[in-house]
């Protein structure tokens, strides 16, 4: 029998039930979760900028004020250049439409020489297009930059969100002496998903610099925006770099041919495999945590509660999740054990250890008494 006097089967089964609702309804305000979520990772990410400048003396206003311009003007800088980019696209992409024909005819060629029949042939080319291609590579970017299309949104809540920053250790502390567990959590949270933000941040702007360069000296034609469109998916784990060759690759293709599109794979493969499997896991280090099964299972399942957003911040979504579902309750960190990348021998949890020095900072032990 379960606590409380119900049958375990029946409250596992009261939990999936409840799971399912939550999940549905998480579904259902996907429009506000995302950019909801998005702000508050912006301002975990950016807090020590208003955490440093109120050590040094400056008035909350004056710190408050000037992590909202710092925000702010990444915000902005990062949807004009994909507006104008997207832009430049749709202008370029028509100047092919002989090279993508000739291509077309050769492919039918092909086919035919494989002894393919007419028929087999027109129905496997008819859909093909440039169009249908200028509509698959705007999908990609519609889809991982999706934050363009509620900016306005992300702004409003990223102001109430700094605003609320600069009082939420306060909030913490007027918890902590009831219930420590949960400042632990949260405190582990907020670490964690800081350290993995900057990390894949700086790693996604370093790759983003290499995939311009390449694409540059290869004569790609919008070099930027395919570097900006890298560092975007740099935060998609696993599978992220996929999304970010496919609209370059394409383009290579269409200006030089398939020798240039195979360049392209490569050296956006060999950048992505050394900088994002063999350096950046080692900076990363315990700030997630995860095993590799979990994250790629945590990524196909946000994306699909959240849409592409949900792509973008699985891993700290899942940081969120395990924070308050089995960081918060000692009873449940047995599960910790079967989603951790390495779980080591048994030791007393990041978590549990901050919960002790807030527990002993609020309540402070009784002095022993000497007979």
């Amino acid at each position: 029998m379960a606590p409380g006097g119900f049958p375990r089967g029946l409250t596992l089964l009261l939990g999936i039930a409840a799971a399912v609702i939550a999940v549905a309804g998480m579904r259902a305000t996907a429009w506000l979760i995302g950019p909801l979520f998005l702000a508050l990772m912006i301002v975990i990410a950016a807090h020590p900028v208003q955490r440093w400048a109120r050590r040094k003396g400056w008035p909350t206003w004056v710190a408050t004020l000037m992590l909202i311009i710092v925000v702010y003007v990444g915000l902005l800088a990062l949807a004009a250049v994909l507006i104008v980019s997207v832009g430049q696209l749709a202008t370029v992409l028509p100047q092919y439409s002989a090279q993508f024909d000739t291509m077309l005819d050769g492919l039918r060629q092909t086919l035919a020489g494989f002894g393919v029949g007419p028929a087999q042939i027109q129905a496997a080319t008819q859909g093909i297009s440039l169009n249908s291609v200028a509509g698959f590579v705007g999908g990609v970017l519609a889809g991982v930059s999706g934050l363009a299309s509620v900016i306005v949104l992300i702004l409003a809540l990223l102001l109430f969100f700094i605003a609320d920053a600069a009082t939420f250790d306060k909030r913490l502390d007027s918890i902590a002496g009831d219930r420590p567990h949960i400042v632990g959590a949260l405190d582990t949270f907020a670490r964690g998903t800081r350290s993995y933000l900057f990390v894949t941040t700086v790693f996604g702007a370093i790759v983003a610099v290499l995939d311009v360069i390449a694409l540059e000296i290869m004569g790609v034609p919008l070099a930027i925006l395919w570097g900006v469109l890298a560092f975007i998916t740099n935060y998609i784990p696993n599978i992220g770099f996929i999304f970010g060759l496919i609209p370059p690759a394409i383009l290579a293709l269409l200006t030089g041919g398939w020798s240039l599109f195979v360049i392209v794979i490569v050296v956006y493969s060999l950048l992505n495999v050394v900088i994002q499997s063999l350096i950046q896991p080692r900076f990363i280090g315990d700030s997630v945590g995860l095993s590799a099964t979990v994250t790629f299972v945590t990524l196909l399942f946000w994306a699909w509660v959240l849409g592409p957003l949900g792509a973008l911040l699985a891993i700290p979504l899942t940081l969120l999740a395990k924070a308050l579902l089995v960081d918060i309750d000692p009873g449940a960190r047995w599960a910790d054990a079967l989603i951790r990348s390495d779980p080591g021998e048994p030791e007393e949890d990041e978590a549990d250890e901050i919960a002790d020095e807030v527990d002993g900072a609020v309540v402070p032990p009784p002095e022993k008494v000497t007979p």
